[in-house]
């Protein structure tokens, strides 16, 4: 099994970083991890190249998200004002070549399927606060071919009163979800 994990965080030993570390010592297989704001992700520049030749021609990082060999792909964020933060908004715009290869070339988007899941962060402690990340994590998720399958693959935390990983049915939850997706 290999598993891509795309981190929305800036902190490499933040909240979204504990809660990975124990996410990542329940999960079977192969874990890929990039990192939205330290992998070389450029953000899509509108140079419509994906209208006339398949794929994207920016060269960087995003080759690692956009490989179709992983299993499960999970979205692990925190929430900056109900979305997620800009190098993932980069990424989720970088996927529009699909679209275009799709819509003006007219190639299949044969895609291998995959498990998706979804982690976020944030403070506000309030479904209506990750409802607009929740969204976009579930577009990013689709375009690359993962079926999140259900809300047990969805994990919310409020992280402004305690530390991610004090927060038992937080833990709880997060080691049900990798094994969940060990099956």
């Amino acid at each position: 099994m290999k598993t891509l994990i795309i981190n929305g965080s800036p902190r490499r030993n933040g909240d979204t970083a504990s809660l990975l570390s124990l996410f990542k010592e329940t999960l079977k297989g192969e874990v890929i991890e990039v990192f939205a704001f330290h992998n070389n992700i450029k953000p899509c520049n509108d140079c419509r190249a994906c209208w006339k030749t398949e794929g994207c021609i920016i060269s960087d990082d995003m080759h690692l998200i956009c490989n179709d060999s992983y299993d499960n792909i999970i979205i692990a964020s925190p929430v900056y004002d109900h979305n997620l933060p800009s190098p993932m908004i980069a990424i989720q715009n970088r996927l529009n070549y699909l679209f275009c290869n799709k819509h003006f070339l007219k190639l299949p988007q044969k895609r291998k399927p995959k498990t998706g899941a979804i982690i976020l962060l944030g403070g506000g402690g309030s479904d209506p606060v990750f409802d607009m990340a929740l969204r976009t994590s579930k577009f990013i998720l689709r375009e690359l071919g993962a079926d999140h399958k259900d809300e047990s693959t969805i994990v919310y935390m409020e992280t402004n009163k305690k530390p991610a990983t004090a927060d038992s049915s937080t833990t709880q939850a997060i080691k049900k979800l990798a094994s969940k997706l060990n099956c």
